[in-house]
């Protein structure tokens, strides 16, 4: 997840992004990393039950426009800097189960080759990033076309309010890790992450919504077989 916290430690530089190692506890650590296996041994089952061949490709071409598009920071207000997440964008394409096998693969890659990340807190990383940023961005996103009905503009309309809740709601989860560890106070890590990533949000909304945007126009049977089976 996206993680400003120059705030939370004179020691952490602006616009960090990924929880490094040391602002977890061990008890915090252990237990993301035990709901993000359980989490994880259930999507590849749930993946294995409902991804055909024809979209097995196009897990791996996420996967690479995901970790590239990560690379790209926009400024945000205060001098911080956010990137796409990429969760909803992957979610809504694959389905929330491929979508976090896809998001895990990024966080681990950016981990284990470029220290993005710590490797004790990466089961914290994967959780907020992969599972939950993909479960809320998929379920706003199903909803918001139950609701509204499956037209264009209610597409691009929920991909960009399922961006917005996707990495609002993962900040604030951060933030409870976070003062669940002692790194900072709730009162101080819940408004400090909710006002940045608010902002933020706004950012992988339009980010989304340009890359669903384009798909829709160039490949639009991605996007149909997608949502016929919401």
């Amino acid at each position: 997840m996206i993680l400003s916290i120059f705030w939370l430690t004179p020691i952490a530089a602006p616009g960090a992004m990924h929880i490094p190692d040391g602002f977890l506890s061990l008890l915090v650590a252990a237990a993301t990393w035990l709901l993000s296996i359980g989490a994880l041994a259930y999507a590849i089952y749930r993946t294995n039950q409902e991804l055909g061949e024809r979209q097995v490709p196009l897990m791996g071409v996420m996967a690479a426009f995901i970790f590239a598009a990560q690379m790209l920071n926009f400024p945000v207000a205060g001098g911080t800097s956010g990137h796409l997440i990429g969760g909803a964008l992957a979610a809504i394409l694959l389905g929330p189960w491929a979508g976090m096998l896809v998001m895990t693969s990024v966080v681990a890659v950016q981990a284990l080759l470029f220290q993005d990340g710590g490797l004790v807190a990466m089961g914290a990383n994967i959780l907020n990033m992969a599972v939950i940023a993909s479960l809320v961005g998929y379920s706003v996103y199903v909803a918001a076309q139950r609701i509204l009905g499956d037209k264009p503009w209610v597409n691009l309309g929920s991909a960009f309010v399922a961006s917005w809740c996707s990495v609002f709601v993962t900040s604030l989860v951060c933030a409870i890790q976070l003062a669940a560890s002692g790194s900072s106070p709730l009162q101080v890590a819940l408004p400090a992450m909710g006002g940045v990533h608010a902002l933020i949000g706004a950012g992988e909304g339009l980010i989304t919504v340009a890359a669903l945007a384009f798909i829709t126009a160039t490949r639009r049977d991605l996007v149909e077989s997608r949502s016929a089976t919401n």
